[in-house]
């Protein structure tokens, strides 16, 4: 079996080599057959790579000799178009010079491409040929076409620059709010024509240079029409009955059919714009109504303390305020008219150039204003500063906007407003400080005095004063806070503004009060003297009450209403004392006599017991007719101060006299008892009812 085993795999041993042997003999055949192939390739390969030789080296000499072919063919093309180009400039003067010579009126395009052409002809020969007589003539045709074209850009613009109209300002500085929902009105300068022909110029650049006098031209044209709108503006509104509160009344028609229904319709908000003018009628009002009012007291009195102008003021507080509105609108829209006419980097230049003119006169007014008050300030006449606060509250209000228009002009334009508001303020404040001072040192004459112990001119004109300064309650507290240098930091803060003018309004007061104590002292009727500060003091607390001043000094001083109340409770005291006289008979201080002695008629009276019976009434009867004669004559102008004086004077002196005529009544110390018992407790009611009337 082993053998067997042996044998079998030898035997298969054998074959597996045989068939490997078999394989190794094909692959060697595959691998020469490959060797040879390989052979022939490279041969191949090297025969195309010597034709690839042979064929560079014919061509690249052809190639190289078509470029440089080419090069020449290109250089004498572009020497022939710069040639040609080179010649047409010869030619330029002569194809150009009728264009030239009739001027851009007729087609203005074709007369800036003709300009252009020239321009080339002018910078080739100035290049090329310096002295040739061609730049002669095309510099001379290039110049007189300059001139033209500035000619033309004078003309356009001083043939087509208008004023605005009075109608149109009016609708824009009512458009603050009205408006807001759509398109607000606008001003068209100049027809859309004359500005494409002007933008046209603008932008040949051939005008244009620091110096160039087109925009000399464009500045002065249209600051002319500056000015012409702001008086064209004033003078309709001079002329205006309704003034400038009756602007809705006044607005332009086309502007009126349009916006119609929103006209209709109250603004929930008033701008700031139509809140400047309203503050200047109030203004204006407010000095006509203190001026009158001054004028009839004095007329009263016979005297005034101060002194009125009765000629109109230099300055017209809302024609100045519409007129300040008006010039911001205007120059808004001016710098907008320059977009394409002038150059962007001049137009800052220009712009300041032309509102010149129209910033002077808005300042000169302002300046104006704030002399006028001073003048009056020098006259004693502090109802004229009342114009001062609607226009510095104008102008803080606005300067921010002046401001964003003024940027990038010359620092001395941009600083021309602030310098006008801080002199209004300075000039408001003095006429603040020398107020008080007028009031403390108002003349303490007699001659000054009203008669009858009313309320002083003085006391009324303060008063008055103050209520219309509440009015202006912001403008009046920065001025008083920009002089105050501890008060600076909290300029901005509204409640400081207000506890400043509490605190101003309250030193007003307080000169007041002094000063009515010293006129006081010239009454040589004591009794007299008190009715009159009782009449002050009571004005000063209701004026006070009824007009809200009270509640605005409270908020520096809460004792106020408290401090009035006892003074007129203290002159009411002394004002009562003039009873004291009356009151010595019928309280009989001197002499009395007991009740019972008078109890029955039947009692027999010594001759002196009747004799001091009857000078009781006789000088009870001649005091209280002595009495009834002087205050008669006093005025308590209240009505319900008088009622309460009257009231006070029953109830001190009826019921003791009720007591001493029931006492006498039944006493037989005269045969004529109506001589001595001339009054009854009715009829000294009455007398006393006729008290303060100069009429009784």
């Amino acid at each position: 079996m082993k053998m067997d085993d042996i044998v079998a795999q030898r035997l298969e041993i054998d074959t597996k080599l045989q068939r490997e042997i078999t394989k190794v003999g094909s692959l060697k055949e595959s691998l020469q057959r490959s060797d040879e192939l390989t052979k022939q390739m490279v041969s191949i390969l090297t025969t195309f790579e010597n034709r690839l030789i042979k064929l560079e080296e014919a061509i690249v000499p052809v190639y190289q000799e078509t470029g440089n072919l080419q090069r020449c063919q290109d250089n004498t093309e572009k020497c022939l178009t710069l040639l040609d180009h080179a010649i047409s400039f010869y030619h330029v003067t002569k194809e150009v010079e009728n264009v030239i010579r009739e001027g851009p009126s007729n087609d203005l395009h074709e007369y800036l491409n003709c300009l252009d052409k020239l321009q080339g002809a002018v910078e080739y020969f100035n290049k090329t040929h310096p002295a040739s007589p061609e730049l002669s003539a095309a510099s001379l045709l290039f110049e007189q076409g300059k001139q033209a074209l500035e000619k033309e850009f004078r003309t356009v613009l001083q043939r087509h620059s208008k004023p605005v109209s009075a109608m149109l300002i009016l609708d824009l500085l009512g458009t603050d709010e009205e408006f807001a929902d759509e398109e607000l009105p606008t001003i068209e300068h100049l027809p859309e024509r004359a500005v494409e022909e002007l933008v046209a110029i603008s932008k040949s650049n051939w005008l244009i240079d620091d110096s160039s006098s087109f925009l000399n031209v464009y500045a002065t044209t249209r600051s002319n029409m500056l000015i012409k709108s702001l008086h064209g503006l004033r003078e309709h509104l001079k002329s205006s009955s309704g003034g400038v509160l009756s602007m809705a009344a006044t607005h332009s028609p086309a502007l009126t059919t349009k916006h119609k229904h929103q006209r209709d319709t109250p603004t929930k908000r008033g701008g700031s714009m139509r809140r400047g003018l309203v503050m200047a009628r109030r203004a204006t009002e407010a000095i006509k109504k203190l001026s009158q009012h001054t004028v009839e007291a004095g007329k009263r009195q016979g005297t005034t303390s101060i002194d009125i102008k009765e000629e109109g003021s230099d300055v017209d507080v809302e024609f100045y305020v519409s007129g300040v509105t008006a010039l911001l609108k205007l120059i808004q829209s001016e710098y907008q008219l320059m977009d394409g006419i002038i150059p962007e980097k001049l137009k800052r230049k220009v712009f300041d150039i032309m509102i010149q003119p129209a910033m002077e006169n808005v300042v000169s007014e302002g300046e104006l204003l704030a002399n006028s008050v001073k003048r009056s300030i020098g006259r004693r006449d502090f109802s004229s500063v009342l114009s001062l606060f609607p226009v510095v509250k104008h102008l803080r209000t606005i300067k921010p906007e002046f401001d964003i228009t003024l940027e990038g002009c010359q620092a001395p334009t941009r600083a021309k407003l602030a310098s006008l508001v801080q002199n209004l303020n300075t000039t408001g404040a003095r006429a603040l400080e020398e107020f008080i001072e007028h009031i403390k040192n108002d003349p303490d004459k007699s001659s000054n005095m009203p008669r009858d112990g009313t309320v002083h001119e003085l006391t009324r004109n303060t008063l008055l004063f103050l209520e219309q300064l509440a009015e202006y309650v912001e403008a009046a507290g920065a001025m008083l806070m920009i002089q105050d240098p501890s008060a600076l930091a909290q300029a901005q803060d509204p409640s400081k503004k207000r506890a400043k003018v509490a605190e101003y309004m309250t030193r007003v007061l307080s000169a007041l009060g002094l000063n009515l104590n010293n006129k006081a002292e010239t009454y040589s009727d004591v009794y007299l003297r008190a009715v009159f500060m009782l009449n002050n003091f009571n004005y000063i607390l209701k004026t006070m009450q009824r007009s809200g001043l009270l509640d605005l000094v409270h908020e520096y001083n809460k004792e106020v209403k408290t401090y009035y109340a006892d003074l007129i409770l203290e002159q009411k005291r002394l004002y009562s004392e003039s009873f004291s006289r009356v009151m010595t008979y019928i309280m009989e201080v001197r002499k009395p006599m007991s009740q019972q002695r008078t109890m029955s008629p039947e009692i027999k009276l010594k001759d002196k017991d009747r004799q001091n019976i009857k000078d009781k009434f006789t000088g009870f009867n001649k005091e209280m007719e002595d009495l009834f004669k002087i205050q008669k004559g006093y005025a308590i102008p209240d009505i319900d101060l008088q009622d309460s004086l009257t009231k006070d004077n029953k109830e001190f002196l009826l019921p003791p006299y009720k007591i001493f005529l029931d006492k006498y009544s039944n006493t037989n110390f005269t045969k004529n008892p109506h001589k001595y018992m001339k009054y009854s407790v009715d009829a000294v009611s009455a007398m006393l009812d006729k008290f303060f009337d100069a009429s009784a």
